[in-house]
């Protein structure tokens, strides 16, 4: 029998402590970077793909500013929690 923490990816890379402010068009779909070794960062670049990450979807529900997590630990993907100041 495997050990259950094996089955756990390793933790992201940390892109940022600081979450990025970015402007979203309502109806448009960004792929936010989970892995945190994009270099277009908050988004996939597919870095990813040696890692056990994938990128998330996010669909933006109005035209705004939004506070996309940039230390990758957050709880409410892809939106900044405040995580980083823990880290």
């Amino acid at each position: 029998m495997s050990n259950p923490d094996e089955l756990q990816p390793p933790m992201p890379n940390v892109a940022q402590k600081a979450p990025y402010l970015v402007n979203v068009v309502a109806g448009k779909t960004y792929w936010w970077c989970s892995c945190g070794l994009s270099k277009k960062q908050p988004f996939c670049d597919g870095s990813h793909k040696t890692t056990a990450y994938e990128p998330l979807a996010y669909k933006a529900t109005e035209t705004t500013t939004v506070e996309l997590c940039g230390c990758k630990q957050t709880g409410t993907k892809p939106f900044c929690d405040g995580s980083h100041e823990s880290l």
